[in-house]
């Protein structure tokens, strides 16, 4: 490519972003928060960030019952920032507790792990709603400049500055556009892969409890069986047996 093209090539992209005014510099300001919330949640929310495979393949190999492998695990995930780890790290360190009580404390965990992996992601569902909207009252802005303006000066009325007016007030509308449309299918994506690695991670955690609460569970079991039969019992005696006469 020439110089003098590329020259004329930027120019051009000037003149296109000059006509908007002031509301095209704050969509570029809402472009510019949409690609660095982009790039900083896809950075983020890699699966290998928020379920390393390590620990993945150790929760897996675990066999019910299995001390030796679950302490193995505990050290794993003690300083470990991902998400699951933090999850894990939870529901281990608190194995002397019941069971119900453990999930609850996992539960409570997970949804601020949740909370933590959807940070940012709303800035994007508020760029969707603003960028459109912000293009459409810069073209109506435009549009009554260009109206108010062929108005008042009879002799400028010609059509095909008219028309260059109205196509100069509805750039905004297409930057306005071009920004929404990557937003929200950013938006639709990263909230879809929270969702999925949520249920994921959810189905882990389950099935390390049930692992780590074997012995526990079939002690229990073994206590109520051996616990003797006491549906019935002889009815007390009313009267005292009377002694045999000589």
């Amino acid at each position: 490519m020439s110089p003098n093209l590329t020259i004329a090539s930027l120019q051009s992209a000037y003149q296109f972003f000059h006509q908007g005014g002031f509301f095209m510099l704050l969509l570029l300001i809402c472009s510019m928060v949409s690609v660095t919330v982009i790039v900083l949640r896809a950075l983020a929310l890699r699966r290998d960030m928020v379920m390393p495979p390590v620990i993945e393949r150790e929760v897996e190999a675990i066999q019910p019952g299995d001390e030796d492998a679950a302490n193995r695990l505990a050290k794993l995930v003690r300083y470990d920032y991902s998400a699951l780890g933090r999850i894990i790290d939870t529901g281990l360190h608190h194995l002397n507790w019941p069971k119900s009580e453990n999930l609850e404390a996992v539960q409570t965990r997970a949804r601020r792990e949740i909370v933590r992996l959807e940070s940012g992601i709303f800035i994007l569902e508020v760029v969707v709603g603003i960028a459109p909207l912000l293009g459409l009252l810069g073209a109506v802005s435009g549009l009554v400049s260009v109206f108010a303006a062929f108005g008042n000066d009879v002799a400028a009325q010609d059509p095909h500055g008219i028309a260059k007016g109205i196509s100069e007030a509805l750039s905004t509308t297409i930057v306005g556009l071009s920004i929404a449309i990557p937003s929200l299918i950013a938006y639709s994506y990263f909230t879809k892969k929270v969702e999925t690695m949520a249920s994921e991670m959810e189905t882990l955690v389950a099935d390390l409890l049930t692992k780590c609460y074997y012995h526990q569970a079939h002690r229990l079991a073994a206590q109520r069986g051996a616990l003797p039969d006491e549906s019935y019992a002889p009815p007390p005696l009313s009267e005292p047996l009377e002694e045999p006469t000589a």
